[in-house]
């Protein structure tokens, strides 16, 4: 999916909502292991509930390959079940030497077709130029995530720049590939500093989880995060998918996403600039 349908899907639904596939065999609702493969069939319950609000799903990888094979199955057909016209994340966070990154976006992009793939930056250009160089494929980079250890290298400062780590990181990766290709992964809890790196890279798009369970603003994202084009996902992942543990489990999750819509679409409005 090129920057283009995106911006178009975000326009039509008046939503940035990626929904996080984080499913989880000891969270789903009990009901659903009496099935074949209850990983798929709670995603496809939440997919249908919530495709209408959503422009974009995150299955985290961790989650299914800990199931080993099946939990790969699972992915796959997960994958092939969400609507071609939302985009796709793969939240694998990979990034190695060449050779192997070359393998992992091989992995992802061609044989489960995702249309991007979180990478981790720590070993530079060549570890990241691997994923670039699939055609209408996107990186979505690392850039200062929300966990508490974020503060242990990427809040780091440059001293002759008087930069931290992350800008520095910014900074150099939008000389690899331009924002039709490159995005980054900025948390929701440091709301403060989404304002700073729109400076820094205007015309990126963020991928922004942490808003809703991990106490992340809404509000305060898309105020200092929005650019003309949006320029934002976020992602709720618990808030949504484990918002009932009955049966009305999809139900439930498709009112908690159509909240997230109506509150993106104020913001929108209100945000956006033209």
């Amino acid at each position: 999916m090129n920057k283009a349908e995106l911006i178009s899907q975000i326009r039509q639904k008046k939503s940035y909502l990626c929904v996080g596939l984080d499913t989880d065999l000891e969270k789903i609702p009990q009901f659903l292991l009496e099935y074949e493969d209850p990983i798929f069939e709670f995603n496809k319950c939440i997919i249908d509930a919530t495709k209408d609000f959503a422009v974009a799903y995150k299955p985290n990888i961790a989650f299914y390959e800990a199931l080993g094979a099946k939990g790969w199955q699972s992915l796959e057909k997960t994958v092939e079940y969400i609507p071609k016209d939302i985009f796709t994340i793969a939240d694998a966070k990979r990034g190695d030497i060449g050779n192997t990154s070359k393998l992992y976006a091989k992995a992802f992009f061609e044989n489960m077709d995702f249309d991007s793939i979180t990478v981790a930056p720590y070993m530079g250009e060549d570890s990241v130029s691997p994923f670039l160089d699939f055609p209408g494929k996107w990186v979505i980079l690392l850039a200062h995530t929300s966990n508490q250890g974020s503060n242990d290298f990427q809040l780091m400062t440059n001293r002759e720049h008087d930069t931290a780590f992350y800008e520095e990181v910014i900074r150099k990766s939008r000389q690899w590939a331009t924002d039709d290709q490159l995005m980054f992964v900025v948390g929701a809890t440091r709301a403060d500093k989404i304002g700073q790196i729109r400076e820094i890279a205007p015309d990126n798009f963020f991928l922004v989880p942490g808003v809703g369970a991990q106490g992340g603003s809404l509000e305060e994202v898309s105020k200092y995060g929005m650019n003309k084009d949006c320029g934002l996902l976020v992602n709720s992942s618990r808030g949504i998918i484990y918002a009932s543990k009955e049966e009305d489990f999809a139900e439930a999750a498709g009112k908690e996403a159509q909240a997230l819509q109506q509150q993106m679409e104020q913001y929108l409005a209100e945000f956006k600039t033209v």
